[in-house]
């Protein structure tokens, strides 16, 4: 590994689909962190999904290289995953860093190369239900790599704090995602789904049961109001959940599925939504959900830790989590409430503003790394 200078380290991203798209929290992330470290003179790879096209792009001074996976739901990540360690292996970098805890498994090989090598948990993705029992134990084993093996481990929630440093008696770094603070747009290209503004209630997240979007849906159903359901969101190695979400609503011509959208369409349904609401049962911490909040939408989300977290000190809405009943009550109470809804959005906007910010995020992930390297 060569010696980085004081102004330059070459850092690797391993562990997400890249910086291309949006599909996840992760990629949502980098997509963010990755040129703005980039813009201050570090060296940086994002090991990204094979897609065709060239090996090598170069995006917003970011190397993207193309990996090819086994393209099923157990072994995408960690196939890729290892084939980037072994390329990482061979480039040497100062600073590797790898995202969520299956790919924290490799962490131990770059760190014998002499790489610093960094985790960032974003959740417990073991406790997914479209995990299997054999899955679910790679995913522990996971956990616990990231916690015994880095020299470093980033937590993106108070919640996940608590956990890794209690059950493994750690200091862990907490770095939380973040949120660039939008301009709002006026509703023109989502008039195509007849959509006006603030005649909707949005879900904006990937189609899998952990989500929750079946009990929205069955609460939406049991209200009926007089709003559309928005969900926008895609299904990859979920198709069966998603049929199943369609067919639920099948008979509500209210409820409208977008599919996966960026850009534009989705910056248009942040703007304009009366209500974002996010059922999950299980979240590290939701970009989505900060992202709803930066475009001053009200939040109703379900009272898990890492939710109620966000939106705790006026900031939102909770329900019980799994609690359709308790659903359908508080989104009747602020159906009825559109002072409320908008004096709340507002305040979230200006909290994520000042706390949620990419720039600051950025300074604690860079100092990080240089303090990893100066040791």
């Amino acid at each position: 590994m060569t010696d980085a200078s004081p102004e330059s380290l070459r850092i690797a991203m391993l562990g997400s689909r890249g910086v291309l798209s949006r599909y996840s929290g992760i990629e949502v992330a980098l997509r963010e962190l990755c040129p703005r470290l980039a813009a201050r003179g570090h060296q940086v790879t994002v090991y990204a999904r094979w897609d065709g096209g060239p090996r090598a792009t170069l995006w917003r001074g970011v190397t993207v290289l193309k990996v090819p996976a086994v393209p099923t739901k157990h072994l995408e990540t960690l196939t890729r995953t290892a084939l980037s360690v072994g390329h990482a292996l061979i480039r040497g970098y100062d600073v590797v860093h790898l995202h969520a805890v299956g790919p924290a498994l490799f962490a131990p090989l770059p760190r014998a190369r002499g790489s610093h090598v960094i985790v960032t948990v974003q959740g417990l993705d073991w406790q997914r239900r479209k995990w299997g029992w054999l899955a679910r134990r790679v995913l522990r084993a996971g956990e616990y790599a990231a916690a015994r093996f880095p020299h470093a481990t980033i937590v993106v929630s108070p919640v996940l704090k608590r956990y890794f440093d209690t059950k493994y008696h750690l200091d862990t770094v907490y770095i939380p995602n973040g949120v660039s603070l939008p301009v709002c747009r006026e509703p023109e290209i989502i008039r195509q789904y007849g959509l006006a503004g603030q005649d909707y209630v949005l879900f904006a997240s990937r189609l899998v049961p952990e989500k929750g979007c079946h009990h929205l849906i069955e609460a939406f159903l049991r209200l009926r109001p007089n709003l559309r359901l928005v969900i926008a969101g895609g299904a990859e190695h979920s198709d069966a959940y998603a049929r199943r979400l369609r067919e639920q609503a099948a008979s509500a011509p209210a409820v409208i599925f977008v599919g996966h959208v960026e850009g534009p369409v989705l910056e248009e349904l942040f703007s304009n939504a009366y209500l974002y609401i996010l059922p999950s049962e299980v979240e590290g911490l939701s970009l989505s959900l900060l992202e709803a909040m930066a475009y001053g939408r009200c939040a109703l989300v379900s009272d898990i830790p890492e939710n109620a977290c966000v939106v705790e000190g006026n900031l939102g809405f909770t329900f019980r989590s799994g609690d359709v009943d308790d659903l359908a009550r508080m989104l009747a109470f602020l159906v009825a409430q559109p002072q409320l809804v908008a004096e709340t959005g507002r305040r979230a906007r200006a909290h994520v503003a000042q706390h949620y910010n990419w720039d600051t995020i950025t300074d604690q992930t860079e100092a990080l790394y240089r303090a990893l390297v100066a040791r």
